[in-house]
């Protein structure tokens, strides 16, 4: 297999133009500014970008195909979450889909992580139970991907007669990335995930949930076959005094832009929601850069999601560029090799991280990643 020198950088795309420092303007579906925000994300140098799943937000496959016509190398990651359609359903879907957008779509699952919001689409299953009925889907999924003649399938939550599908994916290997950080969510990782999705924790937490996942996959015979993803929120400045300057100004929108809805107390129920609050009560600056300030005052909850954009993913790294990249640098020393950097600006942000944080990465990162597990070029 061919290699790239480089590591994988996604970024994220939006229906409209929102975040939790800044609320939605203009319509709701915003073709114009998905496509802005597309075409600037490939010319800033991103790999992939994420188009994330909520229950009241327009169908993400087909934003994504709305950006696959805008672009014409840059990788689209799909959220998808089992249970809502028959996953041989999922599988002609994401086919169909990698063929119009010449192999360029990935998968991200996410098993959900907030009952509330599971039962909004009908789910009704408890937490645990979800992610075994993840570990079939995604069974029926890959097999329907794969199989070249029809297949039956008999498990706990799908069954599957003489299921075949004309339609497969363009790429020999649609990549599957997998959220979720539970013990449930973790066994299921190790037996099907080829990137495995984080927030950003400390660099020792996430030393812990990489040698994790490591271990179950072993127990599943793939070692070494799991590959790690960070998620993070930069916010750079010219200096360091003045990235923090501007992480004030964003903690200020945010309060702002919360209001009544900050979240009350008690914690979340996903884990990986659970664990950033944990490291919130530890310091509101951890390790060299990585700042917990939104995560606190948020709760690092998804629950309100829909009406301000608030979700887990919201610590950020503040400093320069220099020293946010050196930050990404050690993250990429414990094995991470993929990055989901996010801005509170999503244009303004993804525009300067391609010109002064991923070219810097990737000038000091020379560990290669496989070519074939990331956007084509």
């Amino acid at each position: 297999m061919s290699a790239t020198h480089r590591v994988e950088f996604i970024g994220f795309l939006s229906h409209r133009e929102a975040s939790e420092a800044r609320p939605g303007d203009g319509p709701l579906v915003d073709k114009a500014f998905l496509g802005t925000c597309a075409r600037a994300q490939e010319h800033a140098g991103f790999d992939r970008a994420l188009i994330a799943y909520h229950s009241t937000a327009p169908d993400g496959l087909q934003v994504a195909a709305q950006a696959a016509q805008e672009t014409r190398r840059l990788g689209l990651l799909v959220a998808h979450r089992p249970g809502v359609i028959a996953p041989t359903v999922a599988a002609r879907q994401f086919a169909t889909f990698d063929h119009f957008s010449d192999g360029r779509a990935a998968i991200n699952i996410i098993s959900g992580g907030d009952a509330a919001e599971q039962r909004r689409d009908g789910d009704f299953l408890d937490h645990d139970e979800r992610y075994a009925r993840t570990d079939e889907y995604l069974d029926v999924l890959k097999h329907a991907w794969r199989s070249r003649e029809p297949f039956d399938f008999e498990g706990r939550y799908y069954r599957v007669k003489e299921h075949f599908a004309l339609v497969q994916p363009l790429q020999a290997h649609l990549p599957i990335y997998f959220s979720g950080s539970s013990p449930a969510a973790l066994k299921v990782a190790g037996r099907h995930a080829d990137v495995f999705m984080m927030w950003g924790e400390p660099l020792a937490g996430i030393a812990e949930q990489i040698a994790a996942v490591r271990a179950a996959a072993a127990r599943h015979g793939r070692a070494g076959a799991v590959r790690f993803s960070l998620s993070v929120r930069p916010i750079l400045g010219a200096t360091e005094a003045e990235a923090w300057t501007r992480a004030e100004r964003v903690r200020d929108a945010v309060r702002t832009r919360l209001g009544s809805a900050r979240p009350a107390g008690g914690m979340p129920q996903n884990t990986g929601s659970q664990r950033l609050l944990e490291f919130a009560a530890r310091g509101e600056v951890l390790d060299s850069c990585l700042w917990t300030g939104i995560t606190a005052l948020t709760g690092a909850s998804s629950g309100a999601a829909a009406s301000t954009g608030i979700g887990g993913n919201s610590t950020a790294l503040v400093g320069t560029p220099e020293q946010v990249a050196d930050a990404l640098v050690a993250y990429h020393r414990l094995g991470v090799d993929t990055f989901l950097v996010r801005g509170f600006d999503l244009l303004a942000d993804a525009l300067q991280y391609g010109s002064e944080l991923l070219p810097r990465v990737r000038g000091k990162i020379p560990a290669s990643i496989p070519a074939a597990a990331l956007a084509p070029f």
